[in-house]
Order: C-alpha cells, then structure tokens, then sequence
C-alpha cells in the first residue's frame, strides 16, 4: 500500500501559508497563526488538515470576508502553467478553498473572484458546489461565462465543480434529479482544445449517466455525429462506466450493441490456487463463428470475495476486436492480488467470467488463499 497522503501534507505547510500571508500582509501574526494551525494537527487526516489549517486562517485573518480574500488572493503564488502532474504541490491551496466556500457564501462577487484565481493554483471544484447549492441561477450564469475563460483551470473547474458524484465531495442531489443545467455547459465544452478539459467533460458525463443513463446514451449518439477524434474519445471514456455495467444503450452507442457470434476456448487460469500477495493469468481464445467480420468489446470479470463472504464483480477492460470470418484471438491478462487502497482481498472461491459485446460467458474459477 501507498504512504497515507496525509504524510505529504506536513506541519511545513501551515509554517509555508503563514510565510506567504506576512508577505502580504504585515499585521499578519504568523507566529499565532503557525501555533493554531500545529495545534491537534498530527492526528488527523488530510482533509481534516486541511479544514483545521482554514479555522486558523478565520481566526487570523481580517474578519470582513472581502479584506481577507484581498490579503489571500495577495499572497497566492503563480498560476500553474502545466495541466497535468501536479503532483501534491497545489495542495497548498485546499486550505483558502475550504475558506471561502465556509466563509463566502454571502460575499458572492468575491468568492468568485477568489476561486477564479484558486482555482487557476489548486482546484476550486470543492467549494464551487456550496455556491451551486445556495445561489444556482448566480453560480451557473457565472460558470458559463467562464467556459469561455483563457485559463484551462478556469475551463475545467465549469465541468469538473459540476459533477454530480465529484469524489471527496458531498454530492450535487439537485443535479442527479435533473442533469440539464449540467448538461448545456458540457455542451459548450465538449470541443474545449484542452484534453484537461475534455476528460473532465466525460467523467461529469459518465457522473449523469449512473443516474440516468438513457440520457447518457442519448447525448453520446448526439455527440457521436460527425464527432472528430477527439470528441469521440470524450464520449467512449463518458461511456466506459456504463459500457462495464453491460448497459445496452452504451454499448449500442459504441457499436457493440448486436450479440456477438462467436465461440470461447483454450481457457487457461493460472494459478488454479493462487496466494494473496500474488498474481493470477486469465487467458482464452475468442473464434468468430460467423461469416462475416465482427467488431467485438471483450472484457472480463472476477468475482472477488468480500469481507461478509459474498461476491462482487471487478470488470477489467481488455480488447477490441475486428474479427475475421472464422478467425480466433488469443488473449490474455495478469491481474495482481496485492493489497490495494481500492481493492482488498480475502481467501476463498472467485467466479472468472469473460464478457463480450455486453453478453456474460463463463470461463473458470480460481481459489485464493492466504500465502
């Protein structure tokens, strides 16, 4: 298992926001501040150092809301040039997100100012959604004005602060009733230049589409029309949740919706008895039994056994085939059985399945032990 993230967001980062602010801001008492925010923090987890190092900033900074987002916005750093690896660095900011959207709310023309520069540094996805719940109309008039934004950050944070299941976040109920508000902003972004942006664009739509997904399909054949490369890409990773979950209108979307015709054999699972810890090689042969080509979605499920005993289903993506009349692929696929943050295993008998165009084939079994 990974190093808890929380190790990455030490007591140098209260120590390093206070630095910024007494730059800005003279009156500042770092030293007070500093004390505060260290105060109770080794306990607690990343967030909830980040939601005590904003306590901190409440009880430091000025008490009128716009003159500390003045001293806040005074002390940021540069904007981030890249759209991709950040690594943990802008988590610097998590902290002023937290305090806008706690504080801001009936400061409306200064939250968004502040989270329009935040955002451009870390990510104001967080605290956007508290101005979406309070003021709708407001905060969707302004999040389309800035679908037009210079800044991809500003760009991705219209997609991205809208996502109704947006993960680390409390979830935009309104939204997963009635998706439409949602809905006309990805439309404008859909062919945004940024891949930074488009990706954010399919995973708000592959959000919608665990809600409602006749709506997904409908808006990916919509999109799919004279769609170029890049916006089909957006809608095959908006569909990829659905496609796992064998829903029929996406994978008639993607063109897998006809069953196909075709024949399993040479499976071979290995090890039949496999230690946790290890790895297990799932392989077989897909023979297309007709006389025509086929384009065919095969992907594969394990049945992992859970904590109560029971079994759930782990779908792993695996290929995309044209198949010749009467031709036969062999495919193959090593799945690790370590320990992961998402995943954790237990002893006992998992079901292998392999899935194509959406339609459920057996394969095998293997037992996992203890090593």
């Amino acid at each position: 298992m990974g190093e808890p993230l929380k190790n990455f967001y030490g007591p140098d980062i209260p120590r390093r926001i206070g630095g910024m602010i007494a730059e800005a801001w003279p009156e500042f008492d770092k030293k007070a501040f500093v004390a505060a925010a260290i105060k109770g923090y080794e306990p607690l987890e990343l967030k909830q150092r980040a939601q005590h190092i904003a306590k901190a900033l409440h009880a430091h900074l000025p008490a009128e809301f716009p003159s500390a987002v003045d001293v806040l916005l005074a002390s940021l750093g540069p904007v981030l040039e890249e759209t991709e690896s950040f690594g943990m660095a802008p988590f610097l900011y998590f902290p002023h997100i937290i305090f806008v959207a706690e504080h801001g709310l009936d400061h409306f023309e200064d939250s968004m100012r502040a989270q329009h520069a935040l955002t451009q540094r870390f990510s104001a996805e967080f605290s956007i959604r508290s101005f979406l719940e309070k003021h709708p109309a407001r905060t969707l008039a302004r999040l389309r004005e800035w679908t037009t934004d210079p800044s991809p950050h500003v760009r991705r944070l219209v997609s991205e602060g809208t996502r109704p299941r947006l993960p680390w976040a409390a979830r935009l109920r309104d939204f997963m009733r009635d998706p439409t508000p949602v809905l006309a902003l990805l439309e404008l972004l859909k062919d945004d230049p940024e891949l930074y942006v488009r990706r954010s664009v399919a995973n708000n739509l592959n959000d919608i589409g665990k809600d409602h997904p006749a709506i997904l399909t409908k808006v990916a054949k919509e999109w799919l029309r004279d769609a170029t490369p890049e916006r089909e890409w957006v809608v095959r990773h908006a569909l990829r949740s659905a496609v796992k979950r064998g829903d029929a209108g996406a994978l008639d979307a993607m063109g897998y919706g006809k069953t196909a015709k075709v024949e399993i054999g040479n499976v071979a699972i290995t090890p039949k008895r496999a230690a946790m810890g290890g790895s297990v090689t799932i392989a077989f042969d897909v023979t297309n039994t007709s006389k025509q080509q086929q384009h065919v979605l095969v992907d594969f499920r394990i049945h992992f056994v859970k904590s109560n005993g029971k079994a759930s289903a782990k779908v792993f993506k695996l290929n995309e085939l044209d198949l010749a009349p009467r031709a036969t692929a062999s495919l193959s696929k090593k799945v690790s059985l370590k320990e992961m943050t998402t995943r954790k295993h237990y002893p006992g008998r998992h079901v292998v399945d392999v899935v194509i165009n959406g339609k459920v084939h057996p394969l095998g079994e293997f037992s996992l032990r203890r090593p």
